[in-house]
């Protein structure tokens, strides 16, 4: 944790433990902290908005560790609270007091160790243990037989906790909840399930107070809602705002180097990278994917003559080995880590001085959180390097620092709560005690992204629980869950529930193969019939799809080191040390981010603003310069559209700067609208700021006869019945469904204790859909999936407001050949997922190509 102001006089409003403890440091609490405690004490939950370095952590537990002490100083019984959903017989003196959640495994353990430090020194009676997917089953069985005081846990494991039959005895005496990096926790689907968690146990405890943390809110009043039940209209906890603290320094590396045009590894830039790790006492290196950070993790070990300890961290990696790195940076043991969002929020090293974030940060709040990690003190300034990639990247840069400067902030709104989630917590609540549906429904509108839901959504989702949907009905494995004669609903058999454990939660993820390291090269685990035996170092996982591309012989980068593929066995690859100048990379399905509206709105405005080019390294600025002697840019609210021959296809490109999904989705209904056009659409590509189309028709001709109108083309009526015709065929709808059928409970990624592979529940939620398009079309879960793809794997509601804001500002321009700008994304066409030497040689050659061609 971070230290407190310095000491004038002693803080009157805390017991004379706490006091002497700050004294002791030369400290003084922090208004914002006796602000938390003063809101406790009137029973009232709040909001804390502080930047990093301002003991958040200590503000959230204050309030909890007073209680503590002065319950136990005076040997009573802490309130009884009233009845609530369990019943005034569960209260109980001692038990759990308070319930902290992380959206991190990682966090929640680096808390427990901060907050163990002051509750040892203060020498309080307090015992705060973790509960996350790590903790061994033994321990996880005995805190609910005999809870510590606080409890920290994830949204997952609270969903685990109530849907138990001892839920009662184990927070029948819950005082408070503690919802850490509150920001990152609502704007997902996990956000969905802790808030139904949370409703439920305000229902259980009506006394409840909560605390929530964040240092990067764009709508306060908005986060403060989801706090509080949302029962008697709009209701917020008190929001408390902390003094600022010293402005972040952040630059962006102006490379010395050949600044690409395209790619995202930064290869140019390795050694500059190398050199600013060596001139720290201790750098976070942030990349965006975890690809990205193997490729990256590599490369620096292969030219870290200074021996530097540079270690690897992301969420594939085996749990004792993120540990492992976790302890060694505490300690001071490190220089440097790579890492992806699995060390985004919360983690106070204080020896980190520098942050690096290798390519686009995606979103201002997503980077002012990673700066955050670099000296987590208030009153000295957090470093941070970006450094970006490519062209375009750099834009994207300069528009973050410039937000970060300004302390803009743009997190995502709260979400609506989606059905699918609903329906997963329907079955929960069943599994844990019976259940009135008038209740539950009451109970579920407390939560603020459920405030607005109606019966008709809510009996859709129950009906889906008891038979599947009218469409599903007949087939008895759908039915979870009976009305009794006294109107509750009950589970349908035991073995539900046990599923229903197996299977909770909302992270849909490709399912993973376990990577085993076999001791000595080649295939020295093979019995005498070439079977693989049992055995083998755990490294951690990979998605399934990458191992089932692999044969043996094949080499990729894990763990930071150069494995050779061996064999699969049930579910492990064997894998054994090699050495490969060309590994292939595994192409994780996670870890991508959007580029954020607020940032996209900032490069268009950077890009028609030549004044403001002047604060961009010169390769960039002489780059659009380029651009609007060949071509041009588009003005603020433009489309700018290009069309140019090359070699015996005719290209049409854009620039929404919109990100890559929501340009991906308009990509597919353009080369429908081409097609019926006649123009022989043959496909497109989209990075995060273009789109381009290619056919075997002339569109600068078509364009300018007249048989092409852009500004039809372009219509929003494509999000009409083209959507619908394109939703009716595309694979992507059917993976949006699958997600959400597996998250509703439909069909479940675990039996028995076994993941199913990714073919099996392929081909299992290809048939509902199927089914359910033909006889059941307005089905809950079809329409879940409708809901997810506009803002999700597809991005409709983002193109929407991408097609209304162009309307009528289309502007075209016919080339002979290709422009500089276009550069990027026709290096997209054809390239191959996988990263290393020899393909950033490949993409090298390319561009030297367009670019010859681009400058005439």
């Amino acid at each position: 944790m971070s230290e407190p102001a310095p000491l004038e006089t002693p803080a009157p409003d805390l017991p004379e433990p706490f006091a002497r403890w700050f004294a002791g440091r030369g400290w003084a609490p922090r208004p914002h902290q006796l602000a938390l405690l003063a809101a406790a004490q009137a029973g009232r939950s709040a909001l804390l908005i502080a930047p990093t370095g301002a003991g958040k952590t200590l503000a959230g537990f204050l309030p909890t560790l007073v209680e503590l002490f002065e319950t136990r100083r005076r040997g009573a019984k802490p309130p009884a609270g009233g009845g609530g959903l369990f019943g005034a017989a569960h209260r109980r003196p001692g038990g759990l007091h308070t319930l902290y959640i992380s959206p991190l495994k990682a966090l929640a353990v680096d808390i427990a160790r901060n907050l163990e430090r002051p509750v040892a020194e203060m020498g309080l009676p307090v015992r705060i243990e973790t509960r996350t997917g790590d903790t061994p089953q033994s321990r996880r069985s005995r805190q609910r037989r005999d809870p510590p005081d606080i409890l920290l846990t994830t949204p997952e494991q609270l969903a685990l906790l109530l849907a138990s039959a001892d839920a009662p005895y184990l927070f029948g005496s819950l005082r408070r909840v503690v919802l850490d990096e509150l920001h990152a926790l609502v704007t997902s689907k996990r956000g969905d399930l802790l808030s139904l968690g949370l409703s439920r146990l305000f229902a259980a405890a009506p006394g409840l107070t909560t605390v929530g943390l964040s240092a990067t809110v764009a709508d306060p009043e908005e986060l403060a809602r989801f706090l509080v039940p949302q029962r008697d209209g709009v209701a917020q906890a008190e929001i408390v705002q902390a003094a600022a603290g010293a402005a972040p320094i952040v630059e962006m590396l102006d490379t010395a180097e050949h600044l690409p045009w395209a790619g995202h590894s930064a290869a140019h830039a390795l050694a500059e990278i190398y050199g600013l790790i060596g001139r720290h006492r201790t750098t976070l290196v942030f990349v965006n994917t975890r690809s990205q950070a193997e490729f990256l993790f590599q490369a620096l070990w292969r030219i870290n003559e200074d021996g530097h300890a540079i270690a690897l961290h992301h969420g594939s990696l085996d749990v004792a080995q993120r540990r492992k790195v976790e302890a060694a940076m505490g300690e001071g043991r490190l220089r440097a880590v790579v890492c992806t969002s699995s060390l985004d929020l919360g983690i106070d090293w204080g020896d980190v001085d520098l942050v690096i974030n290798v390519g686009a940060p995606k979103g201002a709040s997503r980077l002012t959180q990673r700066i955050g990690r670099a000296n987590h003190r208030l009153d000295e300034p957090s470093r941070a390097v970006l450094v970006p990639a490519n062209r375009f990247e750099v834009l994207e840069c300069r528009a973050a620092i410039d937000a970060v400067a300004e302390n803009a902030q743009d997190t995502p709104p709260l979400r609506t709560g989606a059905l699918d989630v609903l329906a997963q917590h329907v079955l929960g609540c069943a599994c844990g005690a019976p259940f009135l549906a008038d209740d539950l429904f009451d109970e579920v509108r407390a939560a603020a992204p459920y405030a607005a839901l109606t019966r008709r959504d809510f009996d859709s989702a129950l009906d889906f629980v008891a038979t599947g949907g009218y469409a599903l009905k007949a087939y008895e494995r759908f039915a979870k869950i009976r009305k009794g004669a006294d109107g509750c609903w009950r589970v349908t058999h035991p073995r539900v529930a046990q599923r229903y454990r197996l299977n909770v939660g909302t992270i849909v993820e490709e399912p993973m193969i376990k990577i085993r390291l076999v001791k000595a090269r080649g295939a020295a685990t093979r019995g005498p019939a070439g079977a693989i035996g049992r055995g083998g170092k755990l490294l951690g996982e990979v998605e399934e799809y990458f191992v089932e591309g692999l044969v043996p012989g094949d080499t990729f980068l894990f763990a930071g080191e150069v494995l050779r593929y061996e064999a699969l066995a049930e579910d492990s690859a064997y894998v054994s040390r090699a050495t490969a100048e060309d590994p292939k990379v595994p192409i994780y399905a996670g870890g991508k981010f959007p580029l954020s509206t607020y940032l996209a709105a900032r490069v268009r405005d950077m890009l028609a603003s030549p004044s403001t080019w002047r604060r961009l390294p010169d390769q960039v600025h002489g780059w659009l310069d380029l651009q609007r002697a060949r071509s041009r840019l588009p003005k603020p609210g433009e489309l700018l559209v290009e069309t140019f021959p090359r070699s015996d296809k005719h290209y049409l490109v854009c620039y929404p700067f919109e990100g890559r999904l929501a340009h991906q989705t308009l990509g597919m209904l353009l080369t429908r609208r081409l097609e019926r056009a006649r123009q022989r659409p043959l496909g497109f590509v989209a990075n995060e700021y273009a789109l381009a189309v290619w056919g075997l028709g002339d569109l600068s001709f078509a364009v300018k006869r007249g048989a092409l109108r852009l500004s039809e083309l372009f219509d929003e009526d494509m999000l009409g019945d083209d959507l619908e015709a394109w939703l009716a065929e595309s694979a992507l709808m059917k993976r949006t469904f699958r997600q959400c059928a597996v998250i509703a409970g439909l069909i479940e990624r675990r039996s028995g204790g076994e993941e199913k592979s990714r073919r099996q529940v392929t081909i299992s939620t290809d048939l509902v859909y199927d089914v359910l398009r033909r006889h059941q079309p307005d089905h809950m879960l079809l329409r879940a999936a409708r809901a997810e793809a506009a803002t999700g794997l597809l991005d409709i509601r983002r193109l929407g407001l991408l097609l209304s804001r162009v309307r009528g500002r289309i502007v075209h321009e016919p080339l002979s050949r290709v422009s500089p700008l276009a550069v990027p994304v026709m290096l997209e066409i054809g390239r191959e997922r996988v990263a290393g030497e020899a393909s950033e040689a490949l993409l090298a050659e390319a561009e030297a190509d367009l670019v010859r061609e681009a400058m005439g």
